[in-house]
């Protein structure tokens, strides 16, 4: 009990130091609530706009960490299972609870991590894709293949209808172009599910390419239920 009093300790006095929060107004939250709140909600803080883009470089901080912890002895990131590509996307999306952020990595012909780019990044309940903007950076990186991925803030891990149906408009533009889309992740909850993993990743075009703009992130109602309960816990 006295080890995590003295880390929580540790913890907040970077915090406070890292960010500008107060540290009073920290430690009175902390006394009926998880720390680890503040950097996956800060608005329960009140920051003012600079302590809120201290808070956000501190989670992309903590996010890269993460990825290079991974892959430290690797010189490239390689993406060959459904595994890796959880972990991954996990590490980097798994402390986002306050908003929803679509991800895409752009592979090489090995599986190897061109660039992984964040597309869009929204509200805690949707976040609006842009397919053009997307086929601009697949082009741009002459990528074999790619990986999708998104964060449900509410902790849920089951893929909405609106997921499956961007995933299929995905392959509709780029199966023509001989660029796969291999797989497509959600994080939630602290965890991840793969649809390559239940094998429901579609492998043909159904369709003519379309361009317009994907609004992703109707809440599932077990979702709702969750963020519901998490509300009325603290």
């Amino acid at each position: 009990m006295k080890q995590d009093i003295q880390h929580t300790e540790k913890f907040l006095k970077g915090l406070t130091t890292l960010t500008g929060l107060p540290y009073k107004k920290v430690q009175q939250y902390v006394k009926g609530n998880n720390p680890l709140n503040i950097l996956e909600h800060p608005h329960i803080m009140e920051p003012n706009e600079k302590q809120l883009e201290k808070i956000g470089l501190l989670n992309e901080f903590i996010a890269s960490y993460n990825i290079l912890k991974i892959y430290e002895s690797n010189e490239k990131v390689t993406l060959n299972s459904s595994t890796l590509a959880g972990q991954y996307f996990l590490a980097l999306l798994g402390g986002i609870k306050d908003k929803e952020r679509f991800m895409v990595a752009f592979l090489d012909s090995g599986n190897n991590i061109i660039e992984t780019k964040t597309m869009s990044e929204g509200s805690i309940g949707q976040t609006a894709v842009y397919p053009r903007e997307i086929l601009k950076y697949a082009l741009a990186c002459d990528c074999n293949a790619m990986i999708l991925a998104h964060n449900h803030p509410g902790g849920s891990k089951n893929f909405s209808p609106e997921d499956r149906s961007l995933t299929q408009r995905m392959v509709d533009i780029f199966h023509p172009l001989e660029i796969k889309v291999l797989d497509h992740i959600i994080v939630g909850g602290g965890s991840y599910t793969s649809m390559a993993e239940r094998g429901i990743v579609p492998c043909q075009s159904k369709g003519t390419a379309n361009y317009e703009e994907i609004a992703l992130g109707a809440i599932p109602v077990e979702e709702k239920r969750n963020r519901f309960k998490n509300t009325h816990s603290r």
